[in-house]
């Protein structure tokens, strides 16, 4: 496979946190086959889901010739290795790895979807990958758009309009996303 931007959302609300994602991070500029281009900041973001602690999260690109699927399997491993425990739809984690985006790449399989499904609706994703590809276009937004308007998501996204990172940022409320100042 050739060489693919990848987005990579990263995410924890149990232990210490920012060490996991740290942590996580390092874990993946050692990975072969993966080289970090930009990071964002880290964000201090209210939980979805059950009640819980706040999260902190942030995003990384990478360029890398792993297929989406080797690449899933590799921030899977880097959870296992950092002490992921799966218990509950969107409870409390210590490290969450989710794989965005590569490039414009589309897939929909039992494992993998790309774009990342909810990409588009969340603050805590969307702030911080603004921060590092705030041109990327959504390759499917305008057929999401059209898929989605009978479950009354996203009236106000038009159909057919080739929606940016920045964009969809300013488009969702990002109340309760705070950037965390630099160590």
């Amino acid at each position: 496979m050739n060489q693919v931007t990848a987005a990579i959302a990263l995410g924890s609300n149990l232990g210490d946190s920012l060490a996991t994602l740290q942590a996580a991070v390092q874990q993946i500029e050692k990975s072969s086959n993966l080289q970090i281009t930009t990071q964002s900041h880290w964000y201090k973001t209210l939980p979805m889901g059950p009640p819980q602690p706040d999260y902190i999260n942030g995003c990384l690109c990478v360029q890398t010739c792993l297929s989406p699927e080797q690449l899933l399997q590799r921030l899977l491993e880097i959870e296992d290795q950092l002490g992921r425990l799966r218990q509950e739809r969107w409870g409390p984690r210590t490290l969450d790895l989710d794989l965005l985006l590569c490039d414009q790449v589309v897939i929909q399989t039992s494992i993998l979807t790309l774009p990342h499904p909810r990409l588009h609706e969340r603050a805590f994703v969307l702030v911080p990958l603004a921060e590092i590809l705030p041109d990327w276009t959504h390759p499917l937004l305008g057929e999401f758009g059209k898929a989605t308007e009978k479950e009354g998501t996203h009236h106000s996204l038009p159909k057919g309009k080739h929606w940016t990172i920045e964009q969809l940022r300013q488009a969702v409320d990002c109340t309760g996303v705070e950037r965390l100042p630099l160590d």
